[in-house]
């Protein structure tokens, strides 16, 4: 891979580059290593023993820096293939395959939210524990009401039309030449 951790000096550039600063990423590396374990059955070393053709990175802390990487940057696949040494459908299959172990290894180290609950008695009995929840609604669509006065409640008064533009007195006096 182009690009590497050991290129990383300076807190500046740990954040910019992964959101992370040092301590912490090399804290995550063991719970991505373990993850990626239980992924796949075996470290990634073992595995580029058994295929060691086509290998992109080789080992965990290089497919954790270039997952984090990627989601910082939000470049194109291709963009991101040219920075790190891949064809663009490569550097989209190895994000794929970091994110889901990234996934797994925050989730079993306790740090992923749950996402999906069966009742909202569920749902309340895990936000009681971890004060207020922010809900941020201010773009959400609305049906537009039929009736005229509940119309005005809810209109904001700045996606207006365009007005057109009256005929302008050159044609209008063009026809009555004659």
């Amino acid at each position: 891979m182009k690009l590497s951790v050991t290129e990383l000096r300076s807190v500046r550039q740990w954040r910019a580059a992964t959101g992370l600063d040092e301590v912490r990423f090399h804290a995550l590396v063991p719970l991505f290593a373990a993850a990626y374990r239980r992924l796949y059955g075996a470290p990634m070393a073992e595995r580029l023993t058994i295929n060691p053709v086509g290998a992109t990175f080789a080992d965990e802390t290089e497919l954790l820096f270039f997952t984090l990487f990627s989601l910082k940057s939000g470049l194109t696949y291709d963009v991101l293939g040219l920075v790190c040494g891949l064809d663009g459908s490569n550097a989209q299959r190895q994000q794929e395959v970091g994110i889901a172990v990234l996934k797994e290894a925050l989730h079993a180290g306790g740090y992923a939210p749950k996402r999906t609950f069966q009742t909202a008695a569920e749902f309340h009995r895990y936000f009681a524990k971890r004060g207020p929840l922010l809900l941020d609604a201010t773009e959400q669509r609305t049906q537009r009401p039929g009736d005229k006065t509940q119309q005005r409640g809810q209109y904001s008064g700045k996606k207006k039309p365009t007005p057109s533009k009256p005929c302008s007195s050159a044609t209008s006096t063009a026809g009555s030449a004659t």
